[in-house]
């Protein structure tokens, strides 16, 4: 069928049934016209034939040239304009402006089609979606591969330190991360007594989290809290898939409570990756991702702000008491979110989350490791399976804590300090000149108040090998002892 003829004939039928109507009308009586609105009460205005007949005749005299109108009026006819040729021309042109209509929309349709053929065929054999993806997950804090044969030296990726809207909603963003987040399950052997004798056997003693944040041709690691694996015969990880698989300690430090693990890279599809904690301000966005009361509850996100950076709390360790600097946080952490991340809005790894305060009347009081605080920690561990402090070689008491009757002739304004209460032979203390019962009140000219504070100098302000100035009270006296600093 030609569509062309077959649409000129619904025109003609169309514009004769038009012009019958126009008659018909010109046949009524103007009363025949009226149109109510359908509102109650209001009227539309009353349209009547001469009414009609003027309308016209205000169109044609705007359709004859200005010319034609001054110089020559008799070529105007005198006789009334009627309605139905107009109308007849305005139907003629309606019907040609649809005849357009069509022929435009088919041409439309038509290169749609044509385009959407192309982008069908051409697409597949370019590199844009390969690079779409990249986008997508260099926008989250995650790696998907890894392909160095050695572990990387892990670095902190910038941050924004402005709130900036993010391509990826945060359920995108946690869902990718979610992949990185894994529960641990410390087991320890338990000796149990029987009927026909002792038994040894593997028991279950605690879960945490932990973070998979590289990834090599065969090793994965993962960042976590040293109280998590302490102790531990047997590690089990439990992947975001439900998967269990085995873990072995690649290295673990008491003092900052920071330990990694490594498992095969097979298992790993994402890594996380860690962010500037420098630039956290208290106000920022952060989530908490973890296994709070054990892998029942595995991955629950908790949402927070930074309460506040730089915060020093004295945490009790299987090394000693250590005064951790941390980022405190209102987002819920429980006992089994210990060893997971806290992160901001763009994904990246801002923090471990290692403690709460938990006592009765006391809400919202969560601490976690910044990020810039245990990248060392990690690439050492990873390089050394340990971080090698200085060693002094002496046991300490805070002053505080010792019995006046033990404190000698100090002098009565000497308040503070730390009393050596045993030396080790050879050791650098003894190489030193330093004794037992002497109260160390200095350190290379800092005031040293108790054994956190030495422990803090010693670990963080001073490297193996260089040598210390102790200022230090004995029988009395303030005497200065010279110490070399050994591993």
């Amino acid at each position: 069928m030609n569509y062309k003829d077959e649409f000129d004939r619904e025109n003609e039928n169309y514009s004769q049934n038009t012009s019958d109507e126009v008659s018909d009308v010109q046949n009524r009586k103007p009363e025949e016209y009226e149109l109510t609105s359908p509102n109650e009460g209001e009227r539309e205005p009353v349209f009547t034939q001469s009414r009609l007949e003027e309308t016209v005749e205000e169109r044609a005299a705007e359709s004859i040239p200005e010319e034609q109108t001054l110089s020559n009026p008799k070529n105007i006819s005198d006789e009334p304009l009627t309605a139905q040729p107009a109308n007849r021309v305005e139907i003629k042109n309606s019907a040609q402006k649809k005849k357009r209509n069509v022929r435009g929309f088919a041409s439309m349709v038509a290169a749609g089609v044509v385009g959407s053929v192309l982008t069908l065929t051409v697409l597949p054999y370019t590199d844009y979606m390969d690079n779409f993806s990249k986008i997508e997950s260099q926008s989250i804090g995650t790696v998907q591969q890894n392909t160095n044969t050695e572990a990387n030296t892990v670095t902190a990726q910038p941050t924004s330190s402005k709130s900036s809207k993010s391509s990826s909603s945060i359920a995108d963003t946690v869902e990718q991360l979610s992949k990185t987040i894994v529960g641990i399950v410390n087991y320890q052997q338990q000796q149990s007594r029987g009927f026909y004798g002792s038994n040894s056997q593997s028991v279950e003693s605690g879960t945490g989290s932990g973070v998979i944040f590289q990834k090599n041709n065969d090793i994965a690691y993962i960042v976590t809290n040293n109280h998590v694996v302490d102790g531990a015969t047997k590690l089990e990880v439990s992947l975001y898939n439900g998967e269990k698989i085995s873990a072995e300690i690649v290295g673990t430090d008491a003092l900052t409570d920071l330990a990694v693990l490594k498992i095969d890279s097979k298992y790993v599809e994402a890594t996380a990756q860690f962010g500037d904690s420098t630039t956290l301000r208290p106000g920022d966005q952060v989530y908490a991702i973890g296994n709070p009361l054990g892998l029942d509850f595995a991955r629950t996100v908790t949402q927070g702000i930074v309460s506040a950076v730089n915060r020093s709390i004295d945490v009790s360790t299987s090394a000693g008491t250590w005064e951790t600097n941390v980022i405190q946080t209102d987002a819920a952490i429980n006992p089994g979110n210990s060893g997971g991340a806290l992160i901001n809005p763009e994904g990246l790894v801002i923090g471990i989350n290692s403690l709460k305060i938990s006592e009765s009347g006391v809400e919202g009081l969560g601490f976690a490791i910044p990020s810039n605080d245990l990248i060392p920690i990690v690439n050492e561990l990873i390089e050394n399976g340990k971080v090698e402090r200085p060693y002094l070689g002496v046991g300490l008491a805070d002053l505080t804590e010792v019995p006046q009757l033990y404190w000698g002739n100090l002098p009565e304004s000497v308040k503070e300090g730390v009393m050596i209460t045993a030396v080790e032979p050879n050791s650098a203390a003894a190489n030193g000149g330093l004794e037992a019962q002497d109260v160390i009140v200095s350190m290379n000219g800092t005031k040293i108040a108790d054994s956190s504070e030495l422990r803090r100098y010693l670990y963080s302000d001073v490297k193996n090998g260089e040598e210390i100035k102790f200022e230090v009270y004995r029988d009395g006296k303030l005497t200065t002892v010279n110490v070399k600093l050994a591993k």
